[in-house]
């Protein structure tokens, strides 16, 4: 069981530094960042972009691998971003994953003039995002037309460090999201049932999260591919249990080990962020850093 953070992109970099640092100090993972425009009720305060922060925790830290939870196709090409990740990939000596998922109907979703994009059709420009990103970062000269994106002899060259690509971590819960990820990630990311966090039940979310495990697997199979070989991350906060794994080392460890007893390989929790939906005691979460992995072997 690995243990990881989110540390959302709020702070000036002078600042933000030091909490890469730290999580690098701490023996996290991995660090990952919300890969978006603004966010939630974090949108009239500071927020940086994505690449631009992993990039600079590259050159920050050593070891710590770093990546998105979640990039989408709702202000994303494949061709720049595939371009940009190659740069990020090289900067930090293959350490990016690049979480990847459908989007969301938050303010991403119409920065840019456009209509908020129906369920279905967000699935259908992942569905085409994905393989197109797949073979722009694995080959040095793609040329497509597809119905949402183009490419024209798009080159990439010398391709990603991490071979034959960076790693995809595929969010996903419905039946076509779970075949993208079968498909082309080297894991598989989500949060829960959503329909569960606000009146649900721990024990039901257990449940929930056991179903959508099941049909990942039968996913994988019906691929060829042996879910074991994947990497399976639940991304905390989101469930019923919101913050209260996080109120002591012996609550954690007790949450942990039952989503790694339904298969999970990582769990990752949101850093503290002070007067915000996750806002925990610091000491407490150091200590769930340092000594829980320890107690999840």
């Amino acid at each position: 069981m690995r243990l990881s953070t989110v540390i959302l992109p709020i702070h000036r970099w002078g600042e933000g530094q030091k909490i890469w640092q730290r999580a690098e100090d701490l023996g996290f993972h991995a660090s990952y960042t919300y890969d978006h425009l603004s966010w939630r009720t974090f949108r009239d305060g500071p927020w940086f972009g994505a690449v631009p922060t992993l990039t600079a925790a590259a050159t920050a830290t050593e070891s710590l691998r770093l990546g998105t939870l979640v990039t989408s196709p709702n202000f994303r090409h494949p061709v720049t971003l595939a371009k940009e990740l190659i740069s990020l990939d090289d900067i930090s000596g293959g350490r990016v994953t690049l979480g990847i998922g459908a989007g969301g109907t938050g303010f991403d979703a119409t920065a840019l003039g456009q209509d908020s994009w129906t369920p279905r059709e967000r699935a259908d420009r992942l569905a085409e995002f994905v393989p197109l990103l797949d073979r722009l970062l694995t080959e040095e000269s793609v040329s497509y037309e597809g119905n949402y994106y183009s490419a024209h002899e798009a080159r990439n060259i010398p391709g990603c460090v991490q071979r034959p690509r960076l790693p995809f971590a595929v969010a996903a819960t419905g039946p076509r999201g779970l075949q993208l990820a079968a498909r082309y990630g080297q894991a598989w990311v989500t949060t829960g049932d959503p329909k569960l966090y606000e009146n649900g039940t721990p024990e039901q979310s257990v449940q929930a999260l056991r179903g959508q495990f099941e049909r990942f697997a039968d996913a994988c199979a019906a691929r060829g591919r042996n879910v074991q070989d994947l990497d399976r991350i639940l991304l905390t906060g989101f469930t019923p249990d919101r913050n209260r794994p996080l109120e002591s080392l012996a609550a954690f460890v007790d949450f942990a080990g039952r989503h790694q007893e339904l298969g999970f390989t990582e769990i990752v929790v949101h850093w503290p962020i002070p007067g915000s939906d996750f806002a925990v005691d610091e000491k407490v979460f150091e200590q769930i850093a340092m000594e829980a992995p320890a107690q999840l072997r």
